[in-house]
């Protein structure tokens, strides 16, 4: 009797173990079993550079989704993002989503300008109007190595007939 006493204590600590680790892989990984607070949204952009699965979304200064996919459409040589946001969060048809940085140099995130104008943007909708991400070492580049206005001189110069 013993013997299946300590058997049966053992037994309920391994699954209660087990029971652990199962529930911290779920919320480590980021895993939804029950996903139905929250539904996708796509926005096309010309780039997302920077931009990673799992970034947060962003909507008056407060965190409300995350990019949870990134995909590309080559006919109209766009990216798309898929953002997963909170079903009593409403997105109209002429929201603006726009990709930033966190500091100076730090992640990307997606901001929405949720619009009111139009619809309400059902699940499965697309925000046509993006901002793609500003590249700060291209710009950068650009002033250091005095590019900037360059193209421009040399159309004024065309134009006036020096150039040629």
């Amino acid at each position: 009797m013993q013997k299946y006493k300590m058997e049966t204590t053992v037994g309920i600590f391994v699954f209660a173990g087990l029971l652990c680790i199962v529930y911290m892989a779920i919320r480590l990984g980021g895993l939804e079993l029950f996903s139905g607070k929250y539904y996708s949204i796509f926005a096309r952009f010309s780039s997302v550079n920077g931009l990673r699965i799992g970034s947060p979304v962003e909507m008056l200064g407060l965190q409300i989704g995350k990019v949870a996919g990134l995909s590309m459409n080559q006919d109209e040589q766009v990216a798309v993002v898929e953002l997963k946001v909170p079903r009593d969060i409403r997105v109209y048809e002429d929201a603006i989503a726009s990709i930033r940085t966190s500091g100076l140099i730090g992640d990307k995130y997606v901001r929405i300008d949720a619009g009111g104008a139009g619809a309400r943007l059902q699940p499965g909708g697309m925000i046509v109007d993006t901002e793609p991400a500003v590249d700060l070492w291209e710009l950068i580049g650009k002033y250091a190595l005095g590019d900037v206005g360059k193209k421009q001189d040399k159309q004024d110069l065309l134009k006036s007939g020096e150039g040629e």
